[in-house]
């Protein structure tokens, strides 16, 4: 089903891994790419990946999507876990591929039910994890 306003399709692949993410704890993290008219899986984290394994991730000058699957305690030392979804749109990207990705992102996030709450970077301090865990707690 392609999103109306860009002509973007969601690849099965995403939806089905996003699950497992959330439901198996497969990944630690997704990044996703639009390629030849749909978003696509870019790269799956392993489970032991830490936080700068993923932003280490995220091309230079190039636009993604994201989910992180991110652990935390509570102050009541409870274990917990939050999903969180990261529009990466680099001021070093070309101007069509934010345009792209821009209208492309609240659709596509609709498609992934459960994330907890969104962060907008053009650069790593904007996904720094103070900023991550200023937004958890």
């Amino acid at each position: 089903m392609a999103n109306a306003a860009s002509g973007m399709a969601v690849h099965d692949d995403c939806k089905l891994k996003f699950l497992e993410l959330k439901a198996k704890r497969n990944y630690r993290f997704i990044l996703f790419k639009i390629e030849q008219q749909q978003i696509v899986i870019d790269k799956l984290g392993e489970p032991n990946e830490s936080y700068d394994d993923f932003t280490s991730s995220f091309p230079a000058d190039e636009c993604r999507y994201a989910v992180f699957d991110f652990d935390f305690t509570t102050e009541e030392n409870c274990q917990k876990s939050k999903i969180f979804f990261i529009a990466w749109s680099p001021d070093s990207s070309k101007v069509r591929m934010k345009m792209v990705y821009a209208s492309s992102k609240d659709r596509f996030k609709r498609e992934l039910d459960g994330i907890s709450f969104e962060l907008q970077a053009t650069d790593p301090s904007e996904m720094s994890l103070d900023i991550v865990k200023g937004r958890v707690f």
